[in-house]
């Protein structure tokens, strides 16, 4: 049982709608999904509330439609009883508990199966049509850093500029933001941390601009990330700009098929650790990135995957260091023989306005 996710999107090509804060639902939404058997074409559940709202277009195939009035649990026991006596079921990630229960009680007790891992180790390695996907969102990503630079001054403030990127990735293609636009001001004119990822303030000089956004497009996500600095740069900035650019890079390098995340982690780390900025690379290194924006494996200290060429994710170093400084620099990659390929194109020069 597969429910409405990256999941069954890479399984089926079923959409998924635009992701929002809260929870969305409709009767009988835990019904909602697809069943798979060994032989032959999926069965999908799909109950009338959201079958108007996200699919007019319908979906090809087995359909079971669970209308509003229905019975929700005698129409999804009646679907199961297709597949005959169920002594195991597969469920994926997302699953919902209520879905999980309901499945175990109406076969009886069937044992359940995380089959996350299998679902995502089919998912890692990217086809040529996925990094073109991936490669066209993320050249959004670099259209909009060039267009939106202009717009950073002392005295525009960030939900400002936020607006803007968001706008800017709809215009330039873009199906709907990845993930909540970052942009956060850090330096010695402001005692912040990056954890506050927007404000209304106007935004004075003296502080590194950082920006964190992505975009969708065919189902695709892009993260994307660099800094401007307001004003003109001060010793302590140029040196923490230039550690997080080489420890982009020497995480590149690293990331090379037979490596290890953690491998492609420790290297980017040392650069920022060996100049003594280390306390203030505070998260990982980077995140595998698809049909979902953060996917495993992870580029961090406790995951030990090791790389194959065609996986894709980000290295993102930062330097976030509150009342000091504030760089990050952000890119997605693919790995390749003799270290990743880059699939922004966006420069790395350091930028001051």
């Amino acid at each position: 049982m597969v429910l409405p996710s990256g999941d069954l999107e890479y399984l089926t090509g079923f959409p998924r709608r635009a992701p929002s804060f809260g929870n969305i639902e409709y009767a009988h939404q835990w019904t909602t999904g697809a069943l798979f058997r060994s032989e032959g074409e999926p069965v999908y559940v799909i109950p009338q509330g959201y079958s108007s709202f996200n699919l007019p277009g319908g979906v090809e195939g087995d359909v079971v439609q669970v209308r509003n009035l229905d019975d929700g649990v005698e129409v999804f026991a009646r679907t199961l009883a297709r597949f005959g006596r169920i002594r195991r079921i597969g469920v994926s990630a997302r699953t919902f508990s209520r879905t999980a229960v309901r499945m175990v009680e109406l076969t009886g007790g069937a044992e359940l199966v995380d089959l996350d891992d299998e679902i995502n180790a089919l998912r890692r390695i990217k086809e040529p049509v996925e990094l073109d996907a991936m490669r066209r969102s993320g050249h959004i990503c670099d259209l909009v850093m060039g267009e939106i630079t202009s717009s950073v001054a002392a005295g525009v403030t960030e939900f400002e500029i936020s607006s803007r990127v968001d706008y800017l990735m709809r215009k330039h293609g873009g199906k709907f933001p990845s993930f909540d636009t970052g942009v956060f001001a850090m330096g010695s004119a402001l005692d912040r941390d990056a954890s506050t990822r927007l404000t209304a303030e106007p935004l004075v000089e003296g502080l590194g601009m950082s920006f964190d956004f992505g975009t969708v497009v065919d189902g695709y996500c892009s993260d994307f990330g660099r800094t401007i600095h307001i004003g003109e740069p001060d010793d302590r900035y140029l040196e923490a700009y230039g550690l997080v650019v080489a420890a982009q890079e020497a995480g590149r390098r690293a990331a090379v098929p037979g490596a290890t995340a953690s491998e492609v982690n420790a290297a980017t780390r040392a650069v920022i650790y060996g100049a003594g900025y280390g306390d203030w690379f505070r998260h990982r290194t980077g995140h595998c990135i698809g049909l979902d924006t953060h996917e495993r494996p992870f580029i961090s200290e406790e995951d030990t995957t090791v790389l194959e060429e065609g996986m894709t994710f980000t290295i993102e170093p930062s330097i976030f260091w509150p009342g000091t400084v504030g760089v990050r620099v952000e890119d997605m990659f693919v790995c390749r023989p003799g270290g990743a390929e880059c699939l922004n194109t966006y420069s790395r020069d350091l930028v001051a306005v």
